[in-house]
């Protein structure tokens, strides 16, 4: 057997690690809690960020978890669980601990599978007090991960507490390094351009075009928008985090740009078609229809092909630097000229995840 030099450094972190997790260690979470764990971690539960998840600890980590909260990932994006599914042999029958939004997530689950760990997002540990307090008071750790906060310290501890209690540091060292390098290339990039700030729109594009969807101030697209140093039309428009604009104010506001978050959605059949089966006709086709609003034909964005669809899943990830390149792309089009962000997200499926890439994720509405 030809022993290649990441075979020859896995072994040598394998050899390195086990110890450690056999005598216990200390892991700093999300958080900066420093949470004390015993090894080896033989049965862990996962209650978010699944496809981060995967990409740290590869398809065999899975092997060792025994429970997880199904509905963030079954319910929500059935078309890519049952994707995962398919290559993760005990993914489809793992146990549910229930899901801590629609109040279903039960400390009494989580006990009865009997865990060494339980990986918890920020805003479930922070939710769930109650429930949180009952697990660890029963002596089992909780590590918070946390993606959502979309800042660069709290993707990099995420994924690098996920290599700690995976036992895959090495490989979580390699995406957090990775995270870490597109980041800060992506903002010298934006800092490098002059001239007026663009008029950015972003609504979810669930429902159909007669319904308006969720625009975002300060968090998910909103947040990408400001980071990006261009202006966000849903800034001081909205009350909350989240919700619909008027279609007088997207009409007054006229935007340079619009982007149109879409996925693959069961039962939304006039919805952004994006995903691993859609193809660029499909999704041009949903895109159009909301083009076709009262109205829209005028504005400038549609006018002159500054409209485009995009995968609403690629925002607040490990892989969201890619739906940043998508975007600066468009803002900055001198700066980003020689950045693929199609080829980046296929670059990235090759390397880290189980699944193959395929599917359309982000296109402009005019070809």
């Amino acid at each position: 057997m030809t022993l290649t030099r990441r075979s020859v450094l896995a072994g040598l972190s394998a050899s390195i690690a086990m110890p450690a997790i056999a005598q216990g260690f200390t892991v700093t979470d999300a958080l900066g809690r420093s949470v004390n764990l015993k090894g080896p971690l033989n049965r862990v539960i996962t209650t978010f960020n699944y496809e981060e998840f995967t990409a740290v600890s590869g398809v065999e980590g899975w092997q060792r978890v025994v429970a997880m909260s199904r509905t963030p990932w079954e319910s929500w994006r059935p078309a890519i669980f049952g994707r995962y599914s398919r290559v993760i042999p005990n993914l489809q029958a793992m146990p549910d601990v229930g899901h801590i939004e629609d109040n279903t997530f039960s400390a009494e689950k989580v006990l009865a599978a009997r865990p060494d760990v339980v990986l918890m997002s920020e805003w479930g540990f922070s939710t769930a007090r109650t429930q949180m307090a009952q697990i660890e008071a029963a002596g089992i750790p909780i590590v918070v991960i946390d993606y959502n906060a979309q800042t660069l310290e709290r993707h990099l501890a995420s994924t690098r507490a996920l290599g700690l209690v995976m036992d895959r540091k090495a490989r979580a060292e390699e995406l957090a390094g990775l995270y870490d390098s597109q980041f800060r290339d992506i903002l010298a990039r934006a800092g490098r351009a002059s001239g007026a700030k663009k008029m950015v729109y972003v609504e979810l594009g669930q429902a159909g075009p007669d319904t308006i969807g969720n625009s975002y101030n300060g968090t998910m697209w909103g947040k990408i928008i400001t980071t990006l140093g261009a202006d966000n039309l849903a800034t001081g428009r909205l009350q909350g985090p989240w919700g619909p604009l008027a279609a007088e104010a997207v009409l007054a506001a006229n935007p340079d740009l619009i982007f149109m978050a879409g996925s693959s959605w069961v039962n939304r059949p006039r919805a952004v078609r994006t995903g691993y089966d859609a193809d660029e006709a499909t999704t041009r086709a949903s895109l159009a229809a909301y083009a076709g609003r009262p109205g829209w034909a005028g504005l400038k964005a549609v006018r002159e092909g500054g409209m485009h669809a995009i995968e609403h899943g690629l925002c607040r990830t490990l892989f969201d630097y890619v739906a940043m390149q998508y975007i600066g792309k468009q803002l900055y089009p001198e700066q980003f000229a020689d950045v693929d962000p199609v080829r980046s997200f296929r670059d990235y499926h090759a390397r880290y995840l189980p699944v193959p890439f395929s599917g359309t994720w982000m296109l402009p509405l005019k070809a």
